[in-house]
């Protein structure tokens, strides 16, 4: 997978019938292949008055006319890596893509109205069906060209974890056996290492 593009492009007006020179701000003067916000993608109006707003890609949205403005941050996700009594650790086959059919462990977008810590244990229920117990920090993952942000919990397992759409296959690991060629995302190796260390 190929990072998403950082900086502006300029020369992609001209797909929008409109030619704005090397003004970065003008409403729709964006293209990405990957973008790193697909909500400013194609805004041209302002969604209070409908004025043409000034964009700073990827960040914000400011309106000149009424003051309106839009600030863009990368979404949280919340995940954690389940431990059983033995101290193997559950990784679920990712049944969607991103990266179907890889390993990776329990973890989605935290929703409006929970706790990081909320988000982790439900996506362990979603995902696993089973109650986890966080017991601390594994770390917080980020990277300037990614548009999420993961914070990883370790975790006890409660339950013995059942396949589900999402998770396919589930298997719990001794660290010996981590499946490390076959991983989801950096991020999932990343927190397995220090989970680990």
């Amino acid at each position: 997978m190929t990072a998403p593009r950082r900086g502006h492009e300029h020369g992609h007006d001209h797909e929008h019938g409109h030619d704005h020179g090397d003004d970065d701000h003008a409403a729709g003067a964006h293209f990405h292949p990957e973008s790193l916000n697909p909500a400013l993608e194609d805004a041209r109006f302002c969604p209070r008055c409908g004025a043409t707003p000034q964009i700073d890609f990827p960040r914000s949205l400011r309106c000149p006319s009424c003051g309106y403005a839009a600030f863009y941050n990368p979404k949280p996700v919340a995940g954690a890596i389940p431990r059983d009594a033995d101290g193997r650790l559950w990784l679920l086959r990712r049944g969607f893509d991103p990266s179907a059919g890889l390993w990776t462990f329990p973890g989605g977008f935290v929703d409006l109205g929970e706790s990081v810590e909320q988000a982790a244990r439900r996506e362990a229920r979603e995902e696993l069906e089973i109650d986890i117990e966080l017991t601390g920090l594994v770390g917080v993952y980020s990277r300037p060209e990614d548009r999420v942000l993961l914070i990883v919990f370790d975790a006890v397992a409660h339950g013995e974890p059942r396949p589900t759409p999402e998770a396919p296959e589930v298997r719990a690991f001794a660290p010996a056996e981590l499946p490390w060629d076959e991983l989801a995302f950096w991020s999932t190796e990343r927190a397995l290492r220090d989970a680990l260390a």
